[in-house]
């Protein structure tokens, strides 16, 4: 089984929180993964709109580990300010998985 990176980053932009996430799971559990990390961190956007009076949004970035995407990736990705290429993303990932490979395997 390839282990899942995961990588949390909370942005605050002046009026907005923005809560991205992102995870390399392998590729039969993309769609699941993209759910479950919107569900698991919906009590979070809920307490931090409270607690600070802000918009927030959770963006999912998930990559399958041979660079599977979901079908709303582009869309989650288009949403992050920059620029933000898919190939590249999914270059990366792979790159990744095959460094965990490599020291596993040698």
């Amino acid at each position: 089984m390839l282990a899942t990176l995961i990588i949390i980053i909370i942005i605050i932009i002046i009026i907005i929180i923005i809560i991205i996430i992102i995870i390399i799971p392998g590729d039969r559990n993309v769609i699941k993964k993209e759910a479950e990390k919107i569900l698991k961190y919906k009590d979070l956007t809920i307490e931090l709109q409270r607690l600070w009076n802000v918009k927030t949004r959770v963006i999912p970035v998930i990559i399958g580990a041979t660079g599977t995407i979901s079908k709303s990736f582009r869309k989650y990705v288009s949403d992050i300010t920059g620029n933000h290429g898919v190939k590249e993303r999914q270059k990366t990932a792979i790159w990744g998985i095959a460094h965990i490979l490599r020291k596993v395997l040698t």
